[in-house]
């Protein structure tokens, strides 16, 4: 098969670029930055997109004339913040590109897998782990565009999975664990919020996922929204904690502080952890409990990029 990885330069598109290296496909990695590797395309671009998915235009060429056969959209806006003052650009990405995506994959006969967000939800009253039954209930720009990308896919007829998940960190790209790891070098003390729960998901326990379905050709049949995240709950708190204590980090003392201490114009779901029941039935994977994924991200990340000793222990 021809597999098209769009937003490839980012956390889960790099972990596809490792993972995807001992495949028995043909895959293609495309994002609008440039990197070894990796061709330039924009899906904001709907002929651009459906010149690519059909094997024509610039992607076409790397595949030497052939259509594709899977697109997996790891692209999207995912600054929180800016969204709530950029909802136009955060929809251009997270909704009309993924429309883009789904029509033309519609036209060539293929299949679309789209990561979406736990941001879809965050309304009051959950607090038990979500699945995919429950009604989506957004709480500030960058859930709505994710909802409107989701809504988008399953109004196009296109064959698709959607692969919602949460908490993303990764040695790639910016995210919560580099942030505190870099915090933790730096100050005396940090203070990290404890009233929000959920579970962090290592970008390569997604990757490897996505590359088993594939591999398996377990797409097929199985069209439908699914839900992926590291086993376990925590808070941001907890991850701060369990971040500084694998990495050496003893002498930041972390205080647990509430999220109105941080004033901010975005709400943030209170309670977002993520019922993999579904996912792990359909396709047959065991999920990783994110503190040994949090273990593993840690001593798989390169001397260059890392800060502070990896403690095993």
């Amino acid at each position: 098969m021809n597999i098209l990885v769009t937003g490839a330069c980012g956390q889960l598109g790099s972990e596809l670029r490792t993972v995807a290296a001992s495949g028995r496909d043909r895959y293609v990695f495309a994002d609008i930055v440039s990197s070894d590797n990796v061709v330039f395309l924009d899906i904001t671009d709907r002929d651009a997109v459906e010149a690519a998915i059909a094997g024509k235009g610039p992607v076409g060429e790397v595949t030497c004339g052939e259509k594709i056969d899977v697109v997996i959209n790891c692209a999207a806006y995912t600054d929180v913040d800016n969204a709530e003052d950029h909802e136009s650009a955060a929809e251009l990405l997270n909704a009309e590109a993924v429309s883009n995506l789904a029509e033309a994959v519609r036209k060539n006969d293929g299949f679309l897998i789209h990561v979406s967000s736990d941001y879809v939800f965050g309304g009051a009253g959950l607090n038990v782990p979500i699945n995919e039954d429950v009604c989506p209930s957004p709480l500030g720009a960058y859930g709505r565009t994710k909802l409107k990308g989701e809504e988008a896919l399953a109004d196009s007829g296109c064959r698709h999975i959607v692969l919602r998940t949460a908490w993303l960190y990764s040695e790639f790209g910016r995210n919560f664990m580099k942030t505190m790891l870099r915090l933790l070098s730096a100050k005396e003390r940090v203070n990290v919020v404890f009233d929000q729960a959920g579970t962090p998901t290592y970008a390569l326990d997604l990757a490897e996922a996505i590359f088993h379905i594939l591999e398996n050709r377990l797409f097929a049949g199985n069209e439908g929204t699914y839900h992926y995240s590291n086993e376990g709950v925590c808070s941001w708190y907890d991850f701060a904690k369990m971040t500084a204590r694998y990495s050496g980090h003893t002498a930041c003392i972390i205080e647990p502080c509430h999220s109105d201490e941080f004033p901010s114009k975005v709400r943030r779901p209170n309670y977002s952890v993520l019922d993999k029941t579904l996912f792990k039935k359909t396709f047959g994977l065991a999920v990783p409990y994110w503190t040994d994924s949090l273990r593993k991200c840690l001593a798989n990340m390169q001397p260059s990029k890392s800060v502070g000793r990896v403690c095993m222990k």
